[in-house]
């Protein structure tokens, strides 16, 4: 299970830094323009121009004020088809922010996130967190949400930080979500596209929500966001001028960015980021007996899962351990790290072995990776790592 005890959030004009750390690790890393494309942000986009899909299919490229075209679908799970032309305008929602070459992907059923709820306009349901088990409270609190379901169709979600506060605390934010989302509709029937109707809330919450269980300590630059965090955190709360150089996430980062890690034991994992995967190779350097092959790479499995989160590494995932392929052999450093990826925020998935022995991942691809928000391709090698004489 993926934990932290310390959140450090430094900002620096229109740019922000957000630093996960446990037990002195880094573990988390983020870098963002709090006045940039975030997902979960809400526009009045302009229809550029439409575009022919697989399958007579169709799509739209909309300007929302992004340096790249965003990308909408012309279907949508549980709305009617859109049939827009070019010029027309149009309400949506981040759902994935732009990556390399690629602009963001938007929606059109609009998600507003409270602490406690998440307010679907378009839905027609009531789910609750999976990871509340107490089967009476799932019932308490999927009822009390019904019961306040306005005249007017909408969905909602109950977030796993609403198992333990009054039941009256989760009925008032549904009136707050429900006003936030008036606002949208309001701005939306004023506005010039491309423009901003809702930005989403600073993602230092959204962190502190979910390691609740065991974060001790927010480290931050800023006075006023120092004051908004100690009324939902009951830890301790620090000001500190420069966060990032007092508790050294530079030089972590510096680590991070390496392309091989050297493990306690003498070993080394080595990743490599391509356009189409990301290659991870385990190698013992001939420092590991025969016999003690498992508990090397059950090793080397709890620093890769600890990589790719902080790395931020997604798509598909090929890791090759060291010594034999064969599942009865891989089967309980499988466990180990499905184990260490348990929790993550993107959903990472351990599929197994491959025909070849590899083991196979797949993670949802949110925001950059670490290398790619400090880093730009080589123009002479083009990512290739090699220098042309």
């Amino acid at each position: 299970m993926i934990k932290a005890d310390t959140i450090i959030y430094e900002k620096s004009g229109i740019d922000a830094c957000l630093a996960v750390l446990n037990e002195g690790k880094l573990t988390e890393f983020e870098l963002f323009n709090e006045t940039g494309t975030q997902e979960g942000n809400v526009y009045l986009g302009r229809i550029i121009k439409k575009i022919d899909l697989a399958e007579g299919k169709f799509g739209f490229m909309v300007n929302i004020g992004d340096e790249k075209e965003a990308f909408m679908n012309s279907q949508e799970k549980g709305l009617l088809e859109v049939n827009m032309t070019e010029g027309q305008c149009v309400v949506v929602q981040v759902s994935k922010t732009g990556h390399s070459e690629k602009g963001a992907k938007l929606v059109r059923a609009i998600q507003i996130p409270g602490t406690y709820l998440v307010y679907r306009p378009f839905g027609s349901y009531v789910d609750v967190s999976l990871k509340i088990n107490n089967e009476e409270k799932v019932k308490e609190l999927q009822d009390a949400v019904l019961k306040n379901v306005g005249q007017n169709q909408e969905g909602w979600v109950v977030r796993t930080a609403a198992e333990n506060v009054d039941i009256n605390v989760v009925i008032e934010e549904m009136q707050l979500l429900r006003e936030i989302y008036e606002n949208i509709r309001v701005k939306a029937r004023s506005a010039t596209a491309p423009a901003i109707l809702y930005a989403k809330e600073n993602p230092l919450f959204d962190l502190i929500r979910r390691y609740k269980d065991s974060l001790t300590k927010v480290i931050v630059n800023d006075h006023n966001l120092e004051s908004k965090v100690s009324s939902i955190f009951n830890g301790e709360v620090i000001y500190s001028k420069d966060p990032s150089e007092e508790y050294g996430v530079q030089d972590m980062l510096q680590l991070a960015m390496q392309k091989t890690i050297t493990l306690p034991n003498g070993g080394q994992i080595h990743i490599e980021e391509t356009k189409a995967l990301v290659a991870i190779d385990v190698d013992t350097k001939g420092l590991v007996a025969r016999g003690d092959t498992d508990s090397f790479n059950k090793e080397a499995a709890i620093e890769i899962a600890r990589q790719i989160i902080l790395r931020n590494l997604s798509g598909k995932i090929m890791i090759d351990f060291a010594g034999s392929n064969e599942y009865r052999f891989m089967r309980s450093v499988i466990d180990t790290l499905e184990e260490a990826l348990a929790g993550d925020y993107h959903g990472a998935r351990v599929l197994g072995l491959s025909k070849a022995g590899n083991v196979e991942i797949l993670r949802r691809r949110i925001g950059k990776t670490l290398l790619e928000q400090f880093s730009v391709e080589c123009p002479t090698c083009r990512g290739t790592g090699r220098v042309e004489p």
